[in-house]
């Protein structure tokens, strides 16, 4: 997939060095497997460490970070569906919770796969055309990760267990992004005139609600937030839903691709990026591509009424 030259690109840390002295026998849900994951963070390589620091301290203009090499263990084949019972060891579990602890808290979403804090990504054939994670033959729309949740993640982390070199995973920053927007667009993505409808996986059958006003841009002019949706925020009066098509147009334009391999560790700021996916053919053969996601919250403190244990149970719709 090209980009153009002047996109910046993920920062890029080598991680082949990283490995895992020894990863618990425990459920991967457990508190006590997320505390160790937490401390083995000091049995990671200096750079992995500070270049995860540096991130959730001072972010970078992509909106993201790309580790590679990370340990991933020894895998089965692809199992074909996400909540599919598969024998695997945890290391790349391990892996994933550890990078989460540097960056902040790993929680769960309880209608993400019953709220695992480690859920994994793989096509499914029943869902291959639509604008759900598990799909492959449509481009998976730009998206803040949970842009209608009152608790949505600061950080989502994908970690590549098998490749696909059709699918790339796509970016945009509003980093980017700001520069080149109509300065009455801007002033329009500032103003709280959009609202974002919640998706169907949160909503358990439930009938769908738009969500309050909300700006989609937030922050300064020099240091932006964004949370947008492509597919299901609308804005509120002739103006606004032009600024979100302008704004939609100009995500498209200056999109960056990543496709992700085996071992690769993409960390994305969710205030600053949106990302999506590009579609590939899957076999569904045991081959196919296969990630582990995670999500990440600054602190848990917010969420505390919204959540059993590390999984927010936040009830949508009418």
């Amino acid at each position: 997939m090209s980009t153009a030259v002047s996109h910046a690109m993920p920062v890029v840390v080598d991680a082949h060095a990283w490995s895992h002295a020894t990863v618990p026998n425990l459920p991967i849900g457990d508190e006590a497997f997320v505390q160790t994951a937490g401390a083995a963070a000091r049995l990671m390589p200096a750079d992995v460490h500070d270049a995860l620091v540096q991130f959730a301290d001072h972010g970078h203009r992509s909106g993201a970070l790309l580790l590679k090499g990370v340990p991933v263990g020894e895998l089965p084949p692809t199992p074909p569906s996400p909540t599919a019972p598969f024998q695997k060891d945890r290391t790349s579990e391990f892996t994933l919770l550890a990078a989460a602890r540097r960056l902040g808290q790993p929680v769960g979403y309880e209608p993400e796969h019953g709220g695992d804090l480690v859920q994994n990504i793989v096509p499914v054939p029943t869902a291959t055309d639509r604008q759900v994670s598990t799909s492959s033959k449509v481009n998976l729309m730009f998206h803040t990760e949970a842009a209608f949740h009152p608790h949505r993640p600061r950080y989502l982390l994908l970690i590549c267990l098998r490749g696909d070199p059709q699918a790339f995973t796509t970016l945009a920053s509003i980093r980017e992004v700001l520069p080149v927007l109509p300065e009455r667009t801007v002033e329009v993505l500032f103003q709280p005139r959009f609202r974002t409808a919640i998706d169907e996986s949160y909503l358990h059958g439930r009938a769908n609600v738009l969500g309050a006003p909300m700006p989609v841009l937030t922050g300064t002019l020099d240091d932006p937030t964004m949370v947008f949706d492509e597919d299901l925020m609308v804005g509120l009066d002739e103006e606004a839903e032009a600024a979100l098509h302008t704004l939609g147009e100009a995500v498209v334009a200056n999109q960056i691709g990543v496709s992700l391999e085996a071992g690769d560790l993409l960390v994305v700021d969710n205030n600053v990026a949106v990302h999506g996916r590009t579609p590939f053919t899957p076999r569904f053969d045991g081959t196919d591509r296969w990630l582990q996601r995670a999500m990440v919250v600054a602190d848990l403190a917010p969420s505390a009424a919204d959540r059993n244990g590390r999984v927010i149970t936040t009830v949508f719709g009418a």
